[in-house]
């Protein structure tokens, strides 16, 4: 059974004021690229080179932009990742109005359904919960 990652846990294995987080992080996609049980979306990619290039309190990124690149060539290169098609977005239309996510969750969820992935890890959804025929896993709880 393949997984779907969300961003979150892309952007915390760059991240060292979540030590804990930061090593989860880690230890999943080091598992997923060995055992190819882990898929990234595209809209994951995306999402982790906005998050990691953004500034943080301090006035400096999680990675400057080559770093980030680089990054985001080698998620490329290991693991499998799905691309939007007007099927994924019109079941993101419709989990939006069902379960009431926002519109970056729905998109990521409808993913996840629409490619026959039962697990989504996130700690953005409510853990635990089914969506369709998606269960979320927060690794971090």
């Amino acid at each position: 059974m393949s997984t779907l990652v969300d961003t979150n846990i892309l952007v915390y294995r760059f991240d060292p004021r979540f030590p804990d987080k930061q090593r989860i992080a880690h230890d999943l996609l080091r598992d997923g690229i060995a055992s190819g049980g882990v898929v990234l979306a595209h809209q994951t990619v995306v999402e982790f080179i906005a998050a990691v290039t953004r500034p943080l309190g301090d006035g400096s990124p999680l990675l400057d932009w080559p770093e980030a690149t680089r990054e985001a060539e080698d998620l490329l290169l290991q693991f499998d990742v799905l691309y939007p098609s007007q099927q994924t977005i019109r079941l993101a239309l419709r989990g939006r109005a069902t379960y009431q996510l926002s519109w970056f969750d729905a998109h990521m969820w409808a993913y996840a359904e629409h490619h026959g992935h039962e697990q989504l890890l996130s700690e953005d959804f409510e853990h635990g919960r089914t969506y369709g025929g998606v269960t979320v896993i927060d690794p971090f709880a």
